[in-house]
């Protein structure tokens, strides 16, 4: 069971990469999964990503405070345009732009309504 977790937080951390480069794929909840996983895995890696320099800050803001710093905030609104945008541009159909405008809506309140670390 402790290879599995490892392998689940392992896949988590590269899904979470893959959100800080790629628009609408959420990067603090696969941290937070990761870690998580690694914590019922692996001590060292449990540690390894707490104390990230990069990962490390969202994951404690997030354990301590259920915080999301201001950077965050600002770039996850600004993918979000950026994605609604170019569904507008290339003319996604009507009941399309219409479940984005709810889907990240909603997102989108949920994320400015969390404190900023």
């Amino acid at each position: 069971m402790r290879l599995l977790y490892a392998a689940l937080g392992l896949v988590c951390v590269g899904l979470a990469i893959v959100g800080v480069v790629l628009p609408l794929l959420p990067t603090v909840p696969f941290l937070l999964l990761a870690s998580f996983f690694f914590a019922n895995s692996s001590v060292r890696l449990h540690e390894w990503i707490i104390n990230h320099q990069l990962f490390g800050p969202m994951i404690q803001d997030w354990h301590e405070r259920g915080a999301i710093r201001p950077a965050a905030k600002k770039a996850a609104t600004i993918s979000v345009a950026a994605v609604f945008g170019l569904s507008v541009v290339f003319s996604a159909p009507n009941h399309v732009l219409i479940i984005q405008a709810i889907t990240l809506g909603a997102v989108m309140i949920f994320i400015w309504s969390r404190p900023s670390g």
